[in-house]
């Protein structure tokens, strides 16, 4: 919902940096993979317990992961192949947190695993409708705007490192988001398919 409502107040920075990085000769690809690996360090971050730098990391990289599409955009380098490394290398990154919380804290690993399922749902329902229609947006397929996107995610992630006694709270109240944001987007598949 943010990431649909909110952009066009940071869009600015977002586009700023990517001029940036492409005068400093960075491709969109190359800003893909530096901010997967930011990413997925904040999951072993959170285990070691360096609080700090497991959110940062995680906050960095989902910057990052804005610049690059302006990169391709401001480049004309749009690609297939972007968009499958965009798309896996942010499901990793939301792994690396979770597991990283899970090794931590092996009492919670039951809520991480509903959380985890009510995501792949989410997400396989996203991709699918992207894969299928007909329509496009400013990414390479169709993006399907739902109540849980990144921004919500990131912020729910990040409640969950920093929660202490209120954890399992925030894991809990992410299943039930993202579950109701699968089930949001599989109703609303039916209508943008237009079939009966």
């Amino acid at each position: 919902m943010l990431d649909t409502h909110a952009r066009k107040y940071v869009q600015p920075i977002i586009d700023k940096t990517a001029t940036l990085c492409v005068q400093g000769g960075l491709s969109a690809n190359q800003v893909t993979v530096i901010s997967f690996l930011i990413g997925s360090s904040s999951g072993v971050f959170f285990y070691f317990d360096h609080l700090f730098f497991s959110v940062f990391s995680l906050w960095l990289s989902g910057f990052l992961d804005a610049v690059d599409g302006s990169i391709a955009r401001q480049t004309r380098t749009q690609s297939s192949w972007g968009t499958v490394m965009d798309v896996t290398f942010d499901r990793l990154v939301e792994i690396s947190v979770i597991l990283g919380i899970a090794f931590r804290f092996p009492e919670l690993q039951w809520a991480l695993l509903i959380l985890s399922v009510s995501i792949i749902f989410s997400m396989t329902v996203f991709l699918t409708v992207g894969a299928v229609s007909d329509k496009q947006g400013i990414k390479s397929f169709y993006y399907q705007a739902g109540l849980a996107e990144r921004t919500e995610g990131f912020i729910l992630l990040t409640l969950m490192m920093v929660a202490g006694d209120y954890r399992l709270l925030f894991t809990l109240i992410f299943f039930a988001v993202e579950t109701f944001t699968g089930i949001q987007r599989f109703l609303e598949a039916k209508k943008i398919l237009n079939e009966g």
